[in-house]
């Protein structure tokens, strides 16, 4: 079976355009700094601070703006920040962690009553790489990451993202990074066992 790039997604800040005005200032826009593998998706050159009850963290918006704000952290940040992040697909925000978010430079704040996770490890794919890779959207499969520097893992429960508008990568947080030692350019497989 084929291999997929890994990569890691830092924590990161999705917002409404309705938050970024509130946040940013009217008709504020973003501006791309890097352009990431997902087909439009971007990291921006927008900080802001996420603060919870027990600290607060730097960290960049992604771009376009969404229909919802989102807030996607680590459980090692999670816990700096003293919030109950759940693990959740990306957009299944109910009921998750409340948290603020605050622009350094003018001190404007949203308090989200829900919106932070742990976004769950997934592997995007078009319905071209699923067929390729007998699965299927939704699917829950076992990734064998091999960086080669003596720390190769199998993360269990990665679930299958399809769309016509994804590029084929599977993105894990920066604990799992760290877990597989998985820095610069490495591959996963689906394995089963």
């Amino acid at each position: 079976m084929g291999k997929f790039i890994v990569e890691t997604s830092a924590r990161h800040i999705h917002v409404t355009q309705e938050a970024l005005e509130t946040l940013c200032g009217k008709g504020f826009e973003l501006s791309v700094k890097k352009m990431l593998s997902q087909p439009g998706q971007y990291a921006s050159n927008t900080k802001l601070i996420i603060r919870g009850p027990k600290g607060e963290l730097s960290a960049s918006i992604l771009g376009p703006v969404r229909k919802d704000c989102q807030v996607e952290i680590s459980a090692t940040e999670a816990r700096q920040l003293g919030v109950k992040a759940p693990v959740r697909e990306s957009g299944d925000i109910k009921g998750s962690a409340p948290i603020t978010i605050i622009n350094p430079e003018n001190g404007n704040s949203i308090e989200l009553q829900e919106g932070c996770i742990i976004a769950k490890r997934h592997i995007h794919m078009t319905p071209e790489d699923a067929k390729e890779f007998g699965v299927e959207n939704g699917q829950i499969v076992a990734v064998k990451v091999a960086s080669g520097n003596g720390r190769d893992v199998i993360f269990g429960d990665t679930v299958v993202r399809v769309s016509p508008s994804y590029a084929l990568a599977m993105h894990i947080d920066t604990d799992e990074c760290n877990a597989a030692n998985a820095f610069g350019e490495v591959y996963g497989e689906i394995v089963k066992f």
